[in-house]
């Protein structure tokens, strides 16, 4: 027997419920974990509400954790029980004592890197990965822009940016988070609530635009986006934070320079366990050197999900979070 967190009907954050239950023996390829930290990531109030669909109800919640390897399925090679591992994708059911997930979804964890940090950098550290080292080789001394440079993916941009010796023009919503990309790393920052994005970038960059841009909010920036994006550079949609990108008419890109836009995804770039544990040593590698800094802002317990949810939604909260078993 165990505890987890779970949910019989879509809603705000009252309807999670603090459960027993009963684990699975691992399949033949899944290893059972026991979870030491877990992460929080907005894409679990989406579960939880209902705008995405869980398989079914009730259904348990969360993709990102770390850990220690309790029980092996037979075909399982490449781990052992008592093995420190970290996840970022995979089945929900992260909000849990003990998870049963494929082997494939699993990293192993150097001794250097905390289960908390790993539960709180994960899914952002990898996106960045693949977004700052693969979708788009970043060049020391080339411009990118990155849109929403304060939140959790942009302030590991930010960092990661810095390190290579970009120069990593964030886009920001106050004067605040301006400070605070800075302060990350961010070479230069424009503040959308007071400044022209377009007009901006034209300055900094010389008149040269972004050889790529980088865009998780979608459908209220997108065009913004375009205008950005140098002759033939690249605008990485990766997200819509404002909604859905839609109704796109490919002649835009000839119009604004024989542009490339590219809609990828961590499954995409992590599709092999050999791709993702390369790309997790790459990013525990940032931590452990001292050029990405991990920031844990609000730990909760595990049995006050319902109010890290509401806290989260609701903006109060900086950096990373995490639950705590």
């Amino acid at each position: 027997m165990a505890k987890r967190i779970q949910f019989s009907a879509h809603g705000g954050p009252e309807v999670l419920e603090y459960r027993d239950y009963t684990p699975a023996a691992p399949g033949p390829h899944e290893v059972r974990v026991r979870n030491r930290a877990i992460g929080l990531n907005f894409i679990d109030t989406y579960f939880r509400s209902g705008l995405y669909a869980p398989p079914a109800l009730p259904s348990s919640l969360g993709t990102e954790g770390a850990g220690e390897v309790e029980a092996l399925g037979s075909a399982v090679t490449g781990f052992k029980v008592g093995d420190r591992v970290a996840y970022a994708t995979g089945p929900l059911g992260a909000y849990s004592e003990l998870h049963v997930l494929p082997a494939d979804k699993l990293v192993k964890l150097p001794e250097a890197i905390s289960f908390e940090q790993a539960a709180a950098v994960m899914l952002k550290g990898l996106t960045v990965q693949y977004l700052l080292r693969q979708t788009h080789e970043l060049q020391p001394g080339e411009f990118c822009l990155f849109h929403a440079a304060a939140g959790g993916v942009g302030s590991l941009a930010c960092q990661w940016a810095r390190a290579i010796g970009a120069k990593l023009i964030g886009v920001v919503g106050s004067a605040e988070k301006a400070e605070r990309a800075k302060a990350l790393g961010a070479w230069a920052t424009i503040d959308r609530s007071r400044e022209d994005i377009r007009q901006r970038v034209l300055e900094l960059t010389g008149g040269a635009k972004c050889p790529v841009v980088y865009d998780s909010v979608g459908k209220s920036t997108w065009e913004i986006s375009l205008d950005c994006v140098a002759p033939r550079g690249l605008l990485v949609s990766f997200g819509n934070a404002s909604g859905a990108v839609s109704g796109v008419n490919l002649g835009v890109l000839a119009q604004k320079g024989s542009l490339y836009v590219t809609r990828p995804t961590l499954a995409g770039y992590a599709n092999t366990p050999d791709r993702l544990q390369a790309m997790a040593d790459e990013l525990f590698g940032m931590i452990t050197r001292g050029q990405i800094q991990v920031e844990i802002s609000q730990r909760y317990a595990l049995a006050d999900a319902a109010e890290a949810q509401r806290a989260l939604a609701a903006g109060e909260t900086v950096g990373s979070t995490i639950l705590l078993p």
